[in-house]
């Protein structure tokens, strides 16, 4: 069956998107995403254009939209296009700061490392915490550009460059716990979309 004419029903919406069922029955409740049909026994049942409008307001909250906002855009009630492009410049400057953070500590870790200092567990879970929030605000799309923006400079890196990287990475592990790996190892779970 074309997936054009096929419908979902919530708990298969559900598990498609990755989205919990309750949130579907949420976007029901407030009107956002309404299903366009319903069972004889009243249970939801998504079309195509149902997923669609899903798709745009999984976006829009992507960019850190209130779900009332993204309400007003797909239903054609934003007044004014420049509020929106003010939210997103927001949302991008809390991202810029976030990436700078990130950024500070790794230069830490360097350092630390550079001076043959081993650095300390703490400073290794603040940086884990830091990348974890970072992380958790980025949409799929964003967290699969930053992987192939990670695998792009891992290919211009000599093999000595990557033997010290491997290094570095092997110095920083030991430092660790092994409670602490086990939190390194949740947070990296939790961090990898879901498919």
């Amino acid at each position: 069956m074309d997936t054009d004419e096929r419908t979902w029903r919530v708990g298969e919406l559900a598990e498609a998107t990755g989205l919990s069922v309750r949130t579907l029955h949420h976007y029901d409740e407030i009107g956002l995403l309404c299903p366009s049909d319903r069972s004889a026994s009243g249970h939801r049942r998504y079309d195509a254009d149902d997923v669609r409008r899903l798709h745009r307001v999984v976006a829009l909250r992507g960019f850190g939209l209130t779900l009332s906002e993204v309400g007003q855009i797909l239903d054609g009630e934003l007044t004014d296009p420049r509020e929106l492009i003010r939210k997103q410049l927001e949302v991008v400057e809390e991202q810029l700061a976030a990436a700078a953070d990130v950024k500070r500590k790794l230069l830490g870790v360097l350092g630390g490392l550079d001076r043959a200092d081993e650095p300390s567990a703490q400073a290794l879970l603040e940086l884990i915490e830091v990348m974890t929030a970072m992380s958790r605000a980025l949409t799929r799309e964003e967290f699969q550009e930053l992987a192939q923006s990670r695998l792009r400079a891992v290919a211009d890196l000599t093999a000595a460059e990557l033997e010290a990287l491997a290094e570095e990475r092997k110095t920083a592990m030991a430092a660790l716990t092994p409670e602490e790996r086990e939190v390194l190892r949740r947070n990296r779970e939790e961090l990898m979309p879901k498919d």
